[in-house]
């Protein structure tokens, strides 16, 4: 069963039997949703995404990079492997650190 989860991504082709699945499952995503890099995907259903952003400094008025990690759950149809760029939502707290689902590559 696929869904609509309201985004302008494209669906997994394999379909899966994951609960936690945005497009096959009971998930539904809400909130936040970035575009980052893969940085690990050694853990069972879990990558670890990394995003990049630019802060202002008022002081020295010029811009500092900085970068943050999240992680996500990885559900069976998407399967993200390191270094790809996937895009990432946010949805219920699936464990004491996951509140974020990979939704689709980019």
């Amino acid at each position: 069963m696929k869904k609509s989860i309201g985004l302008d991504v494209k669906v997994p082709e394999k379909a899966c039997k994951d609960p936690n699945c945005a497009w096959h499952g009971a998930l539904p995503i809400r909130g936040r949703v970035f575009w980052g890099t893969v940085k690990s995907a050694k853990a069972h259903n879990t990558v670890i995404v990394r995003w990049s952003y630019n802060k202002f400094v008022r002081k020295y008025e010029s811009y500092e990079r900085r970068h943050s990690s999240i992680v996500a759950h990885n559900p069976p149809c998407i399967r993200a492997k390191e270094k790809e760029k996937v895009v990432v939502a946010e949805c219920k707290p699936l464990s004491k650190t996951k509140n974020f689902v990979v939704v689709g590559r980019w």
